[in-house]
């Protein structure tokens, strides 16, 4: 076992874990945050992205003591006093989901899109979410909801 200090969406966990142990199981099984779904366990599909120190990293491919000493941020972490993140609510008004498993990849990848870039435009959002895969939209409302997130409505 190895002992890691890492904080979660604002609250910091001291905890022995098996090396081998992949993020996303320890946010999951150990710390009950069960927002960031198993989607493909290669890190294909991208819907368990997740931040870890300023990143956005594919938590299927990540081991959790690789997060020592760090900060992750779930899409559970987005909330703030009990509002939701401005890429929530625009997925929400925007119909940008259909089943949902895709969505907490889409928005923490959306996310660090912003944060580099404020105002893309409709290309840009579809390469930065290029390694996230949706089995059930054409992608449509997912670009726009990024783009009404961002102030800016689809053009397209």
């Amino acid at each position: 076992m190895t002992r890691i200090s890492v904080k979660v969406d604002g609250t910091t966990y001291e905890d022995d874990v098996e090396p081998r142990l992949l993020l996303i199981h320890y946010l999951r099984d150990r710390l009950g945050l069960t927002g960031t779904p198993v989607g493909c366990d290669t890190s294909n599909c991208g819907a368990c992205t997740v931040d870890l120190d300023g990143e956005t990293v594919k938590s299927c491919s990540v081991l959790a003591v690789q997060a020592d000493s760090g900060e992750v941020t779930t899409v559970q972490g987005l909330a703030r006093d009990g509002e939701w993140h401005p890429l929530q609510k625009a997925f929400h008004e925007r119909h940008a989901l259909q089943c949902g498993y895709c969505t907490p990849g889409m928005i923490m990848a959306a996310r660090d899109l912003l944060r580099e870039n404020p105002a893309p435009d409709p290309q840009e959002v579809r390469e930065a979410l290029e390694g996230n895969l949706c089995r059930c939209t054409g992608y449509q409302n997912i670009v726009r909801a990024v783009l009404a997130a961002s102030g800016q409505e689809a053009t397209t």
